[in-house]
C-alpha cells in the first residue's frame, strides 16, 4: 500500500481545551504540501496530531508509513553531541572500540559498518562536513536546525512533518532545505512562512477557523486564488448588504402603507357608516394579513443577516492585518548607538565580535548580514545591554525596544491587555483596547495570557504592546522577526514598518522581509563590510 496520511472528521483543541479545528477531511500522499493559516489556527497542533504527540478531540488519523517530526523547539541536553540527535551515540562508540581492537565477538555481531559513511552523507545533504562528535552548544540555533533536519532524513521516514524547517538558518541553510526537498521521494507536510519555500510545493493546504481547503499548484498559484476569492467574498457581501436593505426599506414601506390604512379603517368606523359585524371583520383580516406579513418580513430580514454575517467572517479570513503606527519624531541628526573598537563573546580568549566600530544616526534601517554563527545575535545583545563589551566602547540612547525571538519583553504570566498597560502606564482603557485593537486582540482576545500564545500571536502582541501606545521608541530592534509570523501578519508588518519614521537594526534571513521594510545598509559580519546601496563604505 503507498504511503498516506489521511485525517477522517478531525477535531482539534488546545490542552487547556480551546477549540482550534473542526471537521478536517484531508488526504497526503507522496507530495510536497504547504500548510498555511494564520497563527494560533492550529497548524503546529494537526502536525503533532499525524506524528502521534497530540490526542484529537474528535475524529480520526491514519498514518500508513512512517513519520518523522522537525519541531519549532526543542530543549537540548548539555554536553549534547551531533551523535545524539542521530540516536548513534553507542553505535559509534562500538565503532570506536572495534577500530581500537577492544570489540568483543557479540560486539562485531552487532556493529553497523556503514553508520558513520551514512551518517556524514546524511549532513553533507545539508550542506555540513561535522564530526559526530561535535558538542551542539557550539553550533548556532541556524545550525542546530540543520543538523535536525539532516538527522531526521537519516532515519528515512515515508513522511516528513517540518515545523517552519527554514527558521533561523541564513541564506545557504535555506537553499539547502529547498534541494532537499527537491529531491525527496516521500511525502512532506511542511509549515512555514518561507515565501521561497512555498514556492517549490506541489500544493498548498490553508487552514481557517473555517476548517481546511486544499489548493494545487505553489505559494503564487494560491494567492491567485485567494485574490479571486476575496474579490467574490466582497460582491457576496455588497449583495447581501444591498438586499438587507432592500427588505428594510419594504418592510418600512409596507408599515406606513398599513398605518395608512389602519387610520382608514379606525375612521369609517368612527362614523358609524359601516355595520359593526363587517367592520370587525375587516379589522380581524387586516390584523391576520399584517401578522402574516410581518413574519416573512423578518424570515426574509434573518436570512439576509446570516448572508451579511456569513460574508463579513469569510472577510475577516481573508483579510489581512493592518497595522498603523504614531510617528516617533526622530531627529535626523540624533545618534541612538554607537561601538567604538568593540570585542565580544562568551569566552574571553575567542571572541565572537573583534575590534568593531558601528553607529546609527537616524531614522536609519540597518540589516545585520551573514551565515549563522557570525555573531548577529551578540552584536544584538551587546547594544540591548544584556551583554558586556570584552573590550571597547558601547554607546546607546535608552529609547529603544528589543524584540528578541521569544518576545521577552513580555511578561508571560499576565494578560495581553495587562502587558500593554505595563509598558504604557499612561493610557486610558479606551486607548488599550483600540490599540490591541488594531493587532487583532479584540476583546476576551486582549485578555489571554501572554504565555498561552503561539509564536506568532505573542510577537503581534509585542508589536502591540510596544508600538500600539501614543509615544513608540525611537529605535527597533528585530532578531528574526518573521520567523514565528504567518504570511499575512509578515505582509502587515512589512506595511507598518514601512510607514514607522525611527530607526531599524534588523536581523534577518528573509530577503524578501528586508526589500519590502526598504533597509538602507547592510553590516556582513562574517566580511565585517558595511554596505549601502550605492556600495561600500
Amino acid at each position: 500500500m503507498p504511503a498516506s496520511i489521511i485525517l477522517s472528521n478531525l477535531s482539534l483543541s488546545t490542552p487547556d481545551g480551546r477549540p482550534l479545528l473542526s471537521n478536517i477531511d484531508l488526504t497526503f500522499g507522496a507530495e510536497r504540501t504547504g500548510l498555511v493559516g494564520r497563527n494560533g489556527v492550529g497548524k503546529t497542533t494537526l502536525l503533532a496530531s499525524i506524528s502521534g504527540e497530540h490526542l484529537p478531540q474528535a475524529g480520526r488519523v491514519v498514518v500508513n508509513g512512517t513519520v518523522g517530526l522537525l519541531r519549532q523547539d526543542v530543549q537540548l541536553l548539555a554536553g549534547a553531541t551531533v551523535a545524539d540527535l542521530f540516536e548513534a551515540r553507542g553505535q559509534l562508540a562500538l565503532l570506536r572500540r572495534a577500530e581500537r581492537g577492544e570489540a568483543s565477538a557479540d560486539d562485531l555481531a552487532e556493529i553497523d559498518w556503514t553508520l558513520e559513511v551514512r551518517l556524514q552523507a546524511a549532513l553533507a545533504r545539508l550542506g555540513f562536513d561535522l564530526a559526530p562528535d561535535t558538542e551542539l552548544e557550539r553550533l548556532s540555533g541556524g545550525q542546530i536546525t540543520r543538523v535536525r533536519l539532516a538527522a531526521l532524513v537519516f532515519a528515512e521516514p515515508d513522511f516528513l512533518l517540518l515545523d517552519e524547517p527554514t527558521n533561523n538558518l541564513d541564506q545557504d541553510g535555506r537553499k539547502a532545505v529547498i534541494d532537499l526537498l527537491a529531491a525527496w521521494r516521500g511525502g512532506a507536510i511542511i509549515v512555514s512562512h518561507d515565501r521561497r519555500l512555498l514556492d517549490t510545493m506541489d500544493a498548498i493546504v490553508e487552514l481557517t477557523s473555517l476548517g481546511a481547503t486544499r489548493y494545487g499548484g505553489n505559494w503564487s498559484r494560491f494567492r491567485e486564488q485567494k485574490a479571486v476569492e476575496l474579490a467574490a467574498v466582497r460582491h457576496d457581501l455588497a449583495h447581501a448588504e444591498r438586499r438587507l436593505s432592500e427588505i428594510d426599506g419594504k418592510a418600512q414601506e409596507a408599515a406606513e402603507k398599513k398605518a395608512r390604512k389602519d387610520s382608514g379603517g379606525r375612521k369609517k368606523r368612527a362614523k358609524g357608516d359601516m355595520p359593526r359585524i363587517l367592520a370587525g371583520a375587516r379589522k380581524d383580516r387586516s390584523e391576520d394579513t399584517g401578522g402574516k406579513t410581518a413574519q416573512i418580513a423578518e424570515r426574509q430580514r434573518a436570512e439576509a443577516l446570516q448572508a451579511v454575517d456569513e460574508a463579513r467572517r469569510c472577510i475577516e479570513i481573508l483579510q489581512p492585518l493592518s497595522v498603523r503606527l504614531p510617528a516617533t519624531g526622530l531627529p535626523a541628526g540624533r545618534e541612538l548607538f554607537w561601538l567604538d573598537r568593540v570585542s565580544a563573546g562568551y569566552r574571553p580568549e575567542q571572541p565572537v565580535l573583534r575590534d568593531l566600530s558601528f553607529a546609527v544616526v537616524g531614522p536609519e534601517r540597518v540589516a545585520l548580514v551573514g551565515p549563522n554563527g557570525s555573531g548577529k545575535t551578540t552584536l544584538l545583545k551587546l547594544i540591548a545591554g544584556e551583554l558586556r563589551p570584552l573590550s571597547g566602547i558601547v554607546r546607546v540612547r535608552p529609547d529603544f525596544a528589543l524584540f528578541d525571538q521569544k518576545v521577552s519583553l513580555l511578561d508571560p504570566s499576565i494578560s495581553i491587555l495587562d502587558n500593554f498597560r505595563r509598558l504604557n502606564p499612561k493610557a486610558g482603557a479606551n486607548e488599550c483596547h483600540a490599540a490591541l485593537a488594531r493587532f487583532m486582540f479584540r476583546a476576551d482576545a486582549a485578555l489571554q495570557a501572554a504565555g498561552s500564545l503561539s509564536g506568532g500571536q505573542m510577537f503581534r502582541a509585542g508589536l502591540a504592546c510596544v508600538l500600539g501606545g501614543s509615544s513608540p521608541p525611537s529605535l527597533l530592534i528585530l532578531d528574526e522577526p518573521t520567523n514565528h509570523l504567518d504570511i499575512e501578519s509578515i505582509e502587515a508588518v512589512e506595511a507598518g514598518l514601512r510607514a514607522y519614521d525611527g530607526a531599524l537594526l534588523v536581523v534577518s534571513h528573509d530577503e524578501a522581509f528586508l526589500q519590502a521594510i526598504g533597509v538602507t545598509r547592510r553590516l556582513d559580519l562574517a566580511a565585517k563590510v558595511l554596505r549601502t546601496h550605492g556600495g561600500i563604505v
